[in-house]
């Protein structure tokens, strides 16, 4: 009976948990997964969809992750101090002031301490980048210099890496450099940038998400005020079940 137990114990501590919209957990101990696949579709359903139960175990994954991998420490705060970051501007929308400043400001120290510790890494500019540009609007006014500017200046380490070869990019990366690039230039003042890399979106991306609102913007620049151009192909569920279908194929 003792035998049958332990057997019962490990089959359940084997199989995979899920959630309740049937996404199995992320496998952290796979090596061969980087940090940003095992936690990236999480932690974007909260983000997109409100989905807090995938989003808590996003979080739960990074600190996980963070005891698992330190030497990815930085990609993992970084991660970590966005998802703070969204928890604080949940908090400013539902008029939570007190929480919105304890969570805001945890938030900028992680992302400050990822950029720090991963200084000229384009995963860790990427997120930082990322998490500005998606919540800048969404921050108070008296806050927003600061976020737009540090997305700002993300983008332009990520444009050094990738800035020569941004015609040979997959769509969703060379789409999401140069919407990041454009808007972050627009909400910062730099006018002959943003002009620029408007230009480089509709030349490059042409049929896509991103060059209709480009457009759009070219044609009516109050438009660039309320909108935003990134999040116009990614982020698609399925990301994660498509890379270990190909690690299997290996």
């Amino acid at each position: 009976m003792r035998t049958f137990l332990f057997g019962l114990l490990s089959l359940a501590l084997a199989a995979p948990v899920f959630a309740e919209d049937g996404t199995p957990d992320p496998p952290l101990d796979n090596q061969k997964l980087t940090i940003h696949t095992l936690v990236r579709e999480d932690i974007f359903a909260g983000w997109r969809s409100k989905n807090m139960e995938r989003f808590e175990r996003g979080e739960k994954n990074i600190e996980l992750l963070l005891e698992q991998r330190p030497k990815f420490k930085a990609d993992l705060l970084a991660w970590k101090g966005g998802a703070k970051l969204y928890r604080a501007v949940l908090a400013h929308e539902e008029g939570n002031q007190e929480e919105f400043q304890k969570l805001y400001a945890e938030a900028k120290s992680l992302l400050e301490e990822a950029a720090t510790l991963g200084k000229g890494n384009a995963g860790v500019a990427a997120v930082v980048g990322g998490s500005y540009l998606t919540f800048g609007d969404r921050l108070p006014e008296e806050l927003r210099e600061h976020a737009w500017q540090t997305s700002y200046d993300n983008y332009q380490t990520l444009w050094k890496y990738q800035g020569k070869i941004v015609e040979n990019l997959p769509t969703h990366i060379k789409g999401e450099l140069l919407a990041g690039l454009v808007q972050s230039a627009h909400r910062t003042g730099r006018d002959a940038e943003y002009q620029q890399y408007l230009e480089k979106i509709i030349e490059v991306l042409p049929d896509t998400g991103y060059s209709r609102v480009a457009l759009q913007w070219k044609e009516n620049p109050e438009s660039a005020k309320t909108s935003n151009i990134s999040c116009k192909s990614c982020h698609a569920e399925g990301r994660l079940e498509a890379r270990l279908a190909v690690i299997g194929e290996k």
